[in-house]
């Protein structure tokens, strides 16, 4: 069953446990001032160039299939826009390119409902073997609503309730199902494939109340964790885990630092906080082959 003991990791590379030195992280901070630098130092770890995105199928050196690590999600996870990034782009540099392939499959502007929807999860699915794991995290796109725009919102909570609707730009029919039952068919199909499923709650916005960054510890995250204890899988709270980061820093340096223009899509510094902030949570996991 899924645990907090902390284990080592033989994917997660070793280097990363390691605090670099000020002269090795010059490449990925030049420019930054030095309080900010510092703060890296203490809270970030090491700095290191953004991997690419190493895709699924390739091989080691003695012709054997890597594993795959895939991750879905939204813009928080993957974002090509200038001067932008999710943490899905900044992870592989975590993981040992020998053992384990990387798929960054999140899509900017989707919520659990969408990803499913149009048919982005299905190309996901159609890809897994077993041995390969997924990390997933939505919520940030699931609320709004259910048809009026882009019609993304999921019904809240983590049962099995639906709502019929017409949506009104296009008059199409559909059933939308609650955030928890998006979350639920993806991990089934995925131990369908014999892949394992981990569940991250989202990774908390630059807003704050008395000091104290908003968490979504009432919402999304609470049913994240509640469907993740359903389904007997995984569960990392990475809103928990960043808000904990951005508090130790204070809103001041947060805000500069880890975002662009508005409360919610990262800087490279900030990817690169939230992607240490999984890796953080992947090491507290107890018997998750991921992290044995």
């Amino acid at each position: 069953m899924p645990g907090t003991k902390v284990r080592s990791n033989a994917w997660i590379s070793a280097r990363v446990s390691v605090a670099s030195s000020p002269a090795s992280m010059n490449h990925s901070v030049r420019g930054l001032k030095m309080s900010m630098v510092l703060f890296l130092l203490v809270f970030v770890g090491p700095f290191a160039i953004f991997a690419q995105d190493r895709h699924p199928g390739e091989t080691t050196a003695s012709g054997a299939a890597l594993p795959t690590l895939f991750i879905i999600g939204d813009s928080t996870v993957h974002n090509p826009t200038s001067g932008l990034l999710g943490w899905g782009n900044a992870i592989a540099d975590y993981f040992d390119p020998s053992k384990i392939a990387i798929g960054n499959r999140a899509r900017g502007g989707r919520s659990s409902r969408t990803y499913y929807s149009e048919g982005l999860w299905k190309t996901v699915v159609d890809a897994l073997r077993p041995g390969d794991f997924i990390l997933m995290q939505f919520g940030h796109n699931d609320g709004g609503s259910l048809t009026q725009g882009r019609a993304r919102a999921s019904v809240k909570g983590a049962g099995d309730q639906t709502q019929d609707v017409v949506l009104e730009a296009t008059g199409q029919k559909e059933v939308v199902h609650t955030y928890g039952w998006y979350l639920r068919t993806y991990i089934r199909e995925a131990k369908a494939k014999g892949a394992t499923p981990i569940v991250l709650s989202p990774v908390p916005r630059n807003m704050w109340k008395d000091g104290h960054v908003i968490r979504a510890s009432d919402d999304y995250g609470k049913w994240a964790a509640e469907v993740a204890k359903m389904e007997s899988t995984w569960f990392i709270d990475l809103n928990e885990i960043v808000a904990a980061h951005y508090e130790e820093a204070g809103p001041e340096k947060v805000a500069p630092l880890f975002f662009g223009e508005d409360h919610t899509h990262t800087t490279k510094a900030g990817a690169q906080l939230n992607a240490n902030s999984v890796v953080e949570g992947l090491r507290k996991l107890q018997n998750c082959r991921l992290s044995a």
